[in-house]
């Protein structure tokens, strides 16, 4: 029987085509589904219930996306993952390497714990010890980026400069706050590697008008630079974070220095496959389905 693999998205588009072919080039099944769907149902076999696949779990599981939604909700979600790992099905990235990822502060603290370079940041509730954070920082010429702490895609960004108002946020947020360490004016680029297992496997320069460099926000991609440091740091990043592949932005600091500014458990890599001459969805496939065969193996 052909290995049947769920892909968790709500909108697999390009991405899930190229996942799509390459898992059939290696004679797997790749279904979609969303984790909105997915349910927890003690009457059938191992508790849960993933749409495409009846009575039976699938052989793995490759998260392309996890839908925004209420706490309640996005905690199912995540059960839903725990629970495919507890159950022997490997998930790819695991839960755990989501959750950390996408909590930018915990982020920041574990790249700062491992020992590697990220620029300086604060998470607090109190908009009172953000303002004083923003006026101590400031008053040192130095400017600060207000990010989602929850956000992706350089959506919802604010550089806060001496001067500038505080934000007052919603009603559950916080006060994510990260030095900005990119040019005073002009275009700047940041730097997105591509970690699949423990190989920095691709890299890219994003380049754009202003200082938002996301694709997403309407960033050039260009080749990157012959520079080693880049995979030497995204390797640590990732490692920090226990992933097993991630999309690491880098930047440089006006000394000069690679800084990482975030880790990311869900990247997308449209962008920059256009900067990488072989199939960077082979490439996934293939690391997924060397790191399930043991699993495999083991429940055969």
């Amino acid at each position: 029987m052909k290995p049947r693999i769920v892909l968790f998205s709500d909108d697999p588009g390009w991405h899930g085509a190229r996942l799509r072919r390459a898992f059939a080039r290696r004679g797997c099944v790749l279904r979609t589904a969303s984790l909105r769907e997915c349910r927890v149902d003690l009457n059938h076999a191992g508790g849960l219930r993933i749409p495409g696949f009846g009575d039976a779990l699938p052989h793995g599981a490759f998260v392309r996306g996890i839908p925004a939604g209420g706490l309640e909700q996005v905690v199912l979600r995540l059960d839903v993952l725990h629970a495919l790992q507890a159950l022997g099905v490997p998930v790819y990235n695991r839960a755990r390497c989501i959750e950390v990822s996408v909590d930018k502060a915990m982020t920041s603290l574990l790249l700062h714990a491992a020992g590697v370079p990220t620029p300086p940041t604060w998470a607090v509730e109190s908009q009172a010890q953000a303002r004083r954070i923003v006026l101590e920082q400031t008053a040192r010429g130095h400017e600060l980026v207000l990010k989602p702490m929850f956000g992706s895609q350089g959506v919802g960004l604010r550089r806060i400069a001496a001067g500038d108002a505080l934000p007052q946020l919603d009603d559950g947020s916080v006060y994510y706050l990260q030095r900005y360490i990119g040019p005073r004016v002009g275009a700047g680029e940041d730097y997105r590697v591509l970690v699949v297992g423990e190989r920095a496997c691709a890299a890219m320069t994003r380049r754009s008008d202003g200082w938002v460099h996301n694709v997403a926000q309407g960033a050039r991609c260009l080749p990157a630079p012959a520079d080693p440091q880049l995979a030497e740091l995204a390797l640590a990043a990732s490692a920090a974070l226990d992933m097993d592949y991630a999309g690491v932005d880098l930047m440089r600091d006006r000394d000069g220095r690679l800084q990482v500014l975030e880790v990311n458990s869900i990247p997308a890599w449209k962008g920059l496959q256009g900067q990488t001459p072989f199939d960077i969805a082979d490439m996934l496939a293939q690391d997924f389905l060397d790191r399930c065969a043991p699993a495999w193996r083991r429940s055969a």
